[in-house]
């Protein structure tokens, strides 16, 4: 048996060994679901700051951001690491949701202001997402251990599945913000090792730049369309990951405000930091046939390989815990619309929702062998993401008074359409959107083109829904008076 093949099980042992160890052993039910400690008390600024950044710090995430610094330059990275921007734009709504309405989530919120239906609609999103997570995940992080279908491919996605799970079992929110500290320390470890290991290259070689001729004036414009992409979906991405605002409402709203700017400052830049793998391959020109966490260790070495292999476990297992205890407290609370005090028949039904989201969650992969559907079927799982455009004047402009349900269905419904029409283009084989919407250039111009635009028509159907709304209490307050009068 070769070093090669055993080496990334030794990895995946140390880490579990490491997150055994940080998992408290016995919870309440309002631990379980609110993350305090024994004694009730909220989890501090920083503690809840490293685990919101920690959540969001995805395997995938870091996958993304390698890859597009190599496609990019250095702004890729950036403009990868712009969407911590999220936690500012939801902290900040949150904040005085909680302090002028006293509202304790998002589905609260919703079916106080536009009616049980919205929030209905907006947690089917919500479940989409979490679906969405768990796979993709997992699916990063397998091919680590071998070639996608092979057998140390499923054997790593079972135990990073079944332990993952069993831990968040035992713990639930209490569980995941806990090893989030830990995880977010060994992240930092792992950059650190990363860096040193990498600077003495940008050191010899120079850091790729539009200058020495190692960036196209090509790639940097791409670069800024996506990051301006990156910064108008910012407005919208964060409200629908429950991993992210599930974290808003544990704490004292200031101490949350304070958390959410950490958890921005602190995962945007991890993740800003990693990418500069990539931009080591554009700087020692690494082929890019495989993806960049796996091009660039193949260059350096084995122990480059298991640094990386490392990286996605740990984000790996911080957003799957993260997902475990939402699809919890969603299940359990967030759907039937509880909002009273933890119940232990509450942790007991959130715990069969855990299970059934680490099985279902993953059948996505078994597409691998399902010809034509794989593509098909994980592109569904993306319209949660392409399609939550109208969630930004949904919660963002929730303060106008006249703002109700047909607010709601006119800022949802568009982006939805325009989700599924994105979707059915990428992978139907037609042209839905004309080129004369895109903004900017490259790859992402479309996308940009179709956020910009889409936000847009969602943000005026808001505002109309919100102006026949303040006529509709026009006219009512006016037939109160007349009727008065008489």
């Amino acid at each position: 048996m070769s070093i090669t093949w055993f080496a990334p099980w030794l990895v995946l042992a140390a880490y579990a060994l490491l997150i055994w160890i940080m998992t408290p052993r016995a919870i309440s039910a309002a631990q379980f679901f609110g993350g305090g400690s024994r004694r009730g008390v909220p989890p501090g600024a920083w503690l809840l700051g490293a685990s919101a950044a920690m959540s969001w710090v995805m395997a995938k995430s870091v996958y993304n951001a390698m890859n597009l610094s190599a496609s990019f330059g250095v702004i890729g990275g950036i403009a990868y690491g712009s969407y911590w921007l999220s936690f500012i734009v939801v902290g900040i709504a949150v904040y005085f949701m909680r302090t002028r309405g006293g509202y304790t989530s998002l589905p609260q919120f919703l079916r106080h202001k536009y009616g049980a239906t919205a929030a209905k609609m907006f947690m089917v999103v919500i479940a989409i997402r979490l679906f969405n997570e768990v796979w993709s995940n997992t699916k990063v992080t397998s091919q680590f251990f071998g070639p996608e279908g092979s057998t140390p491919y499923w054997t790593a996605a079972i135990v990073m599945t079944a332990f993952t799970a069993y831990y968040s079992l035992r713990g639930g929110l209490r569980s995941s913000i806990l090893t989030d500290a830990m995880q977010t320390l060994l992240m930092a470890v792992l950059l650190v090792v990363m860096l040193v290991t990498l600077t003495p290259t940008f050191a010899e070689h120079g850091f790729p730049s539009v200058a020495n001729g190692e960036v196209s004036s090509a790639m940097r414009a791409g670069g800024l369309t996506f990051l301006a992409l990156a910064l108008v979906q910012c407005l919208s991405y964060g409200f629908h990951d429950p991993v992210l605002t599930d974290r808003a409402f544990v704490s004292r709203p200031a101490s949350m405000l304070r958390a959410f700017v950490i958890a921005a400052i602190l995962g945007g830049g991890l993740i800003a930091l990693f990418s500069l793998a990539g931009v080591y391959a554009l700087a020692v020109d690494v082929p890019t046939d495989s993806p960049v966490p796996v091009a660039v260790p193949a260059v350096i070495g084995l122990w480059m390989a298991l640094l990386f292999n490392a990286v996605m476990l740990t984000s790996a297992g911080s957003t799957l815990d993260s997902t475990f205890s939402s699809a919890a407290k969603f299940t359990s609370r967030d759907w039937p619309a509880e909002q009273g005090e933890c119940t232990t028949p509450q942790v007991r039904k959130g715990r069969w929702a855990m299970a059934a989201i680490a099985v279902i969650g993953n059948l996505p992969l078994l597409s691998l062998y399902i010809k034509g559907v794989g593509p098909a079927v994980i592109a569904a799982t993306t319209i949660s993401g392409t399609a939550i455009m109208g969630l930004a004047p949904i919660f963002l402009l929730g303060w106008l008074p006249s703002a109700g349900r047909l607010s709601f269905s006119l800022a949802f419904w568009p982006g939805m359409a325009i989700g599924v029409l994105k979707v059915i283009e990428a992978f139907g084989g037609v042209s839905v959107f004309p080129s004369s919407i895109n903004i900017g250039v490259g790859s992402y111009a479309q996308d940009l083109g179709i956020n910009v635009w889409g936000l847009a028509i969602c943000t005026t159907g808001f505002l109309i829904g919100s102006l026949i709304g303040s006529r509709r209490g026009v006219s009512a307050a006016s037939r109160v008076v007349s009727n008065s009068a008489r």
